[in-house]
């Protein structure tokens, strides 16, 4: 199955609905080998983690230099975009256990944080958005 398929009418996918047709993939490919009862919300979001932190280990011991060359080189660039899609597939598969419209969620996340943190024409560096 092609993601990037164009639409019924030959236009491409909307990127949101790309990425739903990759969500409703992700849930077909679990369900075809009978995982539900593995694919808990725990399990999932232990699994996003470790996920999470074999990105952050490619980067560990790396210069801000470094890290910021590291798509340059194909082996490290392959790593990389490995490790953003195990990540991404493992949050997909969260978001449709628990039932969080992932699209929603970040533009409402966005939204707080530009309330919660406006430009005011300096930086404050002592508060980020994780905060």
């Amino acid at each position: 199955m092609n993601d990037a398929a164009p639409t019924g009418d030959g236009t491409p996918p909307r990127r949101d609905e790309r990425l739903y047709r990759l969500q409703r993939r992700l849930a077909d490919f679990a369900a075809a080998r009978d995982w539900a009862p593995y694919h808990t919300p725990k399990n999932l979001a232990v699994a996003l983690s470790v996920e999470a932190a074999e990105l952050v280990e490619i980067f560990q011991w790396l210069t801000p230099e470094q890290s910021a060359a590291v798509m340059e080189k194909p082996e490290s660039a392959h790593r990389v975009a490995d490790e953003v899609a195990d990540v991404m597939a493992y949050l997909l598969q969260f978001c449709e256990v628990v039932g969080v419209d992932v699209l929603d969620a970040l533009a409402a996340k966005i939204e707080r944080n530009e309330h919660r943190f406006p430009v005011t024409g300096t930086s404050t560096p002592d508060r980020h958005s994780s905060e």
